[in-house]
């Protein structure tokens, strides 16, 4: 068996054509998943249904545990719920975005999909990552908007836009910060051939985010805040929202960190090409 190129296809400079071109294939994306949810009407809703069910029965959660207690560390139970409606926001834009192709990877190098991909004129990282959609996810992602408004309105905040933009920048680099660590655990499958236990084992991890960061101490709060940053991924945009941010290096070491794993998730993309051999050859 012959090893593929290591490298993708380049793409041209970050220009008006470029623009255009990316945005004309992405476009043709969201048609081809808009026509395969509609396939599939009852599966689409139930999914939704279904999301929202877990989604409220975490929310009556809290309001049990707050029947018991004031306050959890220094979360009060309004801001525990905007908290959790932000965790929930942020990990269904995940969801709707890369995680459905990010779960794909493994198939993709099983079954020699990866070569179709690779040989295509566009970046393979991209299309791999953005090449299937999941609509449901962003009608979750809708609910999660609606418990964050609600519990802003409850603890009496009114953010103003620059807050609200924040909150966005943040909220985009939790999503990314998941995205880049979830891509990264993928590329194990070119090594083991299938890597979904570890892929889904990551993304049940995700409940940890729904958790105040002040509940952790010691070596835990170290490993999922620079480690795993799971408590930074949404603890850092709900204390925006709720005026909680103690130091706005809170927001930097988000920024960071987001970069961070990027880089380093492209660091493993490029190993595992090199490692990976053509499933056709």
């Amino acid at each position: 068996m012959s090893s593929t190129p290591s490298n993708t296809p380049s793409a041209a400079p970050l220009g008006p054509r470029w623009w255009r071109r990316y945005g004309a294939v992405y476009a043709a994306l969201w048609r081809n998943s808009v026509a395969r949810e509609m396939g599939f009407k009852w599966n689409f809703l139930l999914w939704i249904v279904v999301e929202m069910l877990w989604f409220a029965l975490q929310l009556i959660f809290v309001a049990v545990l707050y029947q018991h207690t004031d306050r959890i560390a220094t979360w009060s139970q309004w801001e525990v719920v905007l908290l959790m409606g932000t965790s929930h926001f942020i990990q269904q834009v995940f969801g709707g975005l890369f995680l459905v192709n990010c779960a794909q990877i493994s198939e993709h190098v099983r079954t020699g999909r990866m070569d179709f991909m690779l040989l295509l004129p566009v970046n393979a990282r991209w299309v791999i990552s953005v090449r299937q959609v999941d609509l449901g996810a962003f009608v979750n992602a809708g609910s999660a908007v609606a418990v964050i408004v609600y519990a802003l309105s409850q603890l009496g905040i009114r953010p103003g836009p620059l807050a609200i933009l924040g909150f966005l920048i943040l909220s985009a680099a939790g999503v990314m910060v998941h995205y880049a660590l979830m891509f990264l655990l993928s590329t194990i499958s070119f090594w083991t051939v299938r890597a979904q236990g570890i892929v889904w084992a990551y993304y049940n991890m995700f409940q940890i985010a729904r958790l105040p960061d002040a509940a952790f101490r010691g070596y835990f709060r170290v490993f999922f805040t620079f480690a795993i940053p799971m408590l930074l991924v949404a603890n850092v945009p709900a204390k925006l929202l709720a005026e909680k941010i103690e130091s706005p290096l809170e927001m930097v070491l988000l920024l960071a960190l987001c970069g961070l794993c990027l880089a380093v998730s492209e660091l493993g993309w490029r190993l595992a090409l090199r490692r990976y051999t053509s499933a056709s050859s």
